[in-house]
């Protein structure tokens, strides 16, 4: 039997790259059957006066961009180069390609190339150029994918999703929660597995 697990999803969070790329090696090895959030988690941080790396904290950027190198090394997924261009100008838009992207099944595949290109092309995710060549390597019409994403339904979905993880009590991303548990922070993918007993999930 397969465990639900939710994945509250924005991307714009550097943190994310690490689960990016670990994403489909997790969904292959775990039995999990994952409901994906995609959230503005901008919008959740600003309700809560909350800026996790802002440019006034100089050693705090620092220290985030050499810890997800070292991460991305005792992960064996390739290191970024840093800095990549943060804070995300296509923030809004890259989530909205992304909430398309999961309607049309290949989600997965869209978070992993998106931020391959973000993080190791510095082509920033939502830029016109990253999502075409996030298109070209999964056979999708650009322009098309390009109108899908904009439509009011796909806008509806995205607030809708923003406002169940801010009652949900989600304050960063990623974060995962399995029933009324949240876990916050790339690391806790793997303590999800690890407490499968405690959460009677097994």
């Amino acid at each position: 039997m397969k465990n639900n697990l939710t994945f509250w999803i924005s991307i714009g969070s550097t943190y994310t790259y690490l689960t990016a790329l670990r994403l489909s090696k997790f969904i292959r090895y775990n039995d999990f059957d994952i409901s994906f959030k995609i959230i503005n988690i901008r919008w959740i941080m600003k309700k809560m006066d909350n800026v996790p790396f802002p440019p006034s904290k100089p050693s705090k950027v620092n220290y985030m961009w050499k810890d997800i190198q070292r991460r991305a090394e005792i992960y064996q997924i390739p290191i970024p180069k840093i800095p990549a261009p943060y804070p995300l100008k296509y923030f809004d838009e890259a989530n909205l390609y992304a909430l398309t992207a999961l309607e049309e099944g290949w989600f997965v595949q869209y978070l992993e190339n998106t931020y391959r290109y973000w993080f190791l092309e510095e082509i920033p995710a939502g830029s016109d150029e990253n999502i075409k060549l996030v298109c070209s390597i999964n056979n999708i019409d650009f322009q098309s994918f390009k109108e899908k994403s904009s439509s009011n339904k796909v806008l509806n979905e995205y607030k809708q999703n923003t406002q169940l993880a801010y009652e949900f009590g989600v304050f960063g991303v990623p974060s995962f929660s399995v029933n009324e548990n949240l876990f916050w922070g790339d690391d806790r993918l793997n303590d999800i597995v690890h407490l499968k007993k405690e959460l009677n999930l097994v």
